[in-house]
Order: structure tokens, then sequence, then C-alpha cells
């Protein structure tokens, strides 16, 4: 590997509940998410992401907002979206949050651009799901013009164009840091590197080997553009305790009443225990003791050869304390062991 690992955390702002298993209300699971960042930074890791969505059982749905009171409380720890939902938003008002955030956090501010899993959005703004493609090239080509910092000029078919339009607060040093986050697409690693963007991969189910033709596919996209090797990330759900058996204990009732309440939406068969096993022991969930998910870590790290692994650690309605310990864990025992693994 040419660059150095990063290490980092995504959530949802799953809402959570109490000690009683009463769901707390959105406004102190908000407040509970700032204190897990401030942790994280705390203990060492190198990235915390907060996701876009605008339904009951997610608490985050302004991403910049949050991160932007995590900056006021941290020194270190790079802030960005995991993802913000391009397609239903203004690709001006995106660049202009995020060079904010990145202005009052001292040059910390990545963001994770996606079409969205979730298509709550777009009635609420108002975007019909039947332009679900075109909104997101045309969007993310208005972005990657704006991001350059010139004067923009554009046209398209879902938003009034630009004519030498300047766009404020410029990033301070640079170019803002992009990625874009892909499920599987070929089409979309191809368009991330169209666009120079970094490459975040979403995987959420099977073996994280599947994705190695997708890597490959994205450093070849890469040099036919003429353009300069990017970071290529992963983000796969996960969860740590103290041994292999609480940390399983902990997340199966949260993680699978998650995935099935999701699965009736969407026509999903149900899932069961030994699903869950299964992906736990050769899938995409990280739930175990900090050795055992440092170990799997730095497998998908090695067979993927990628520059960050973000751990989603938020995952139903688990509660904040489990959480902190599963942060805590993170960045004090699981960073430490997977940096000295692939040091071998």
């Amino acid at each position: 590997m040419t660059r150095e690992l990063e290490l980092g955390l995504d959530t949802f702002g799953d809402v959570t509940a109490d000690a009683s298993g009463t769901p707390l209300p959105a406004a102190q699971v908000l407040r509970n998410l700032v204190e897990q960042a401030v942790l994280a930074d705390q203990v060492g890791v190198d990235f915390i992401g907060f996701g876009e969505h605008h339904r009951d059982d997610f608490a985050v749905s302004a991403p910049e907002v949050a991160l932007a009171a995590v900056a006021g409380r941290t020194t270190r720890i790079h802030l960005g979206s995991a993802v913000t939902v391009l397609s239903s938003d203004d690709p001006v008002r995106v660049f202009q949050r995020f060079s904010t955030l990145d202005a009052v956090s001292g040059g910390r501010a990545e963001v994770i651009l996606g079409r969205g899993s979730f298509t709550e959005s777009f009635p609420l703004f108002g975007y019909p799901l039947a332009d679900y493609e075109e909104l997101f090239e045309e969007k993310l080509n208005l972005f990657a013009a704006v991001r350059e910092q010139h004067p923009v000029t554009w046209s398209g078919n879902t938003r009034a164009p630009l004519s030498e339009q300047s766009v404020y607060p410029p990033v301070e040093g640079g170019l803002l840091k992009t990625w874009v986050g892909v499920g599987g697409s070929p089409e979309s690693v191809v368009r991330a590197a169209r666009y120079g963007f970094s490459l975040m991969l979403a995987i959420i189910g099977g073996e994280p080997s599947r994705f190695a033709p997708y890597v490959d596919l994205y450093g070849r996209a890469l040099d036919q553009f003429e353009i300069a090797r990017q970071p290529v990330g992963v983000h796969s759900p996960g969860h740590i305790a103290a041994t292999d058996e609480e940390a399983r204990e902990q997340l199966w009732p949260h993680y699978s009443a998650q995935m099935n309440r999701i699965g009736r939406e969407r026509g999903w068969s149900p899932m069961g225990r030994a699903h869950f096993e299964q992906e736990i022991a050769h899938g995409s969930l990280y739930v175990g003791s900090p050795e055992t998910v440092a170990q799997k870590i730095a497998a998908t790290v090695r067979t993927l050869g990628v520059d960050r692994f973000d751990l989603k650690y938020g995952n139903g309605a688990l509660g904040h304390s489990e959480l902190m310990t599963s942060v805590e864990l993170y960045g004090t025992q699981v960073i430490p062991r997977v940096r000295e693994l692939l040091a071998d």
C-alpha cells in the first residue's frame, strides 16, 4: 500500500433505546451521537461519518450541522457524511455547507456523495423518482465543476443554469476531499473515476473479496482518464465488545429487527440467526472481540488493497453505552492491532 491506512467510523444515527427498551427522542440521539464522535477523536479514530436519512428510525437529516457541533469539540478527527444524498439536494449548497464545515474544523471536512439507498428524500424535496439516474449524473457533474473553485458555467435538465458564477466560501487548503459511495454498480465505479473522486465501497453483505473486480476497474478507469491514483475505501457494519459472544448477543436482536423492518419495505426474506452468523464468519459483518474484528479488517484490507476502512458501528436500537464501548475498543485496541497485523 502506498498510502497510510485510515480507519474510521460511520453511523446513520439510528434511533436507539434506553435501558427499558423505549426509543429515545431524536434530539437525545443526536446529542449522544456528538458524544460518540468526541470519544472517537480522543481514542485515535481517523474519521467519523454521519449518514443522511429522512425517516423516523434515523435521527440525522442534516449531517453537516451535527458534524459542526463535533468540530467544535474535537481537534484531529476528520468529519464527513456517509452519505450525502446528492440527487435530492443542490450541489452548490452541498459544496457551501461542506466548505463551511471545512473552515470551522480547520480543514478536516470530507463529503461522501451518493444516490441514496433510501428514497424518502425525493418526494420530500420535490424530485421525481423517475429521474433517479439523471438527477445524480447531472448533479455530480455540477458538483465536480463547483469543487474546482473557479467561476462555473453549467446547464442541464434538472436545475437552473449557471453562467460564470462564483461559489463561496472557497475551501482554504485546496480541493474538498470528495468520495462517491458505490454499492456494486460498475457504471458508478467508472463515474467516480471520471471525475477523479475517491471511491467508497458500501459492502454490507457477502464476502468482501467479491468487490475486488470493482477496485481493479476503478484503477483501470483512472488510468484511462489519465487521472492519478485516488483512495479507495470500504464501509461495512459491525460491533465490538469484550468477547465474541458478548458482541454477537448485544447486536443480534437490534440488527435483525432493523434488517427485517427494512426488508419488509423492500420485499426481502426475513433474516434468521444462521444468516447473521454466516455474515460474521465469512461475510461483511465485523462483529466480535477487538482481536476478532481487527483480524477481519486486516484481511479485508489485504484482499482489496484499500486505503480506508470505515466500520458502521450504529446498527438498530443498540444502546448508547454499548455504542460508546464499541467506539472506545475500536480506537484503543482494534486500530493499533490492525496496523500491527498489516505491518507484518
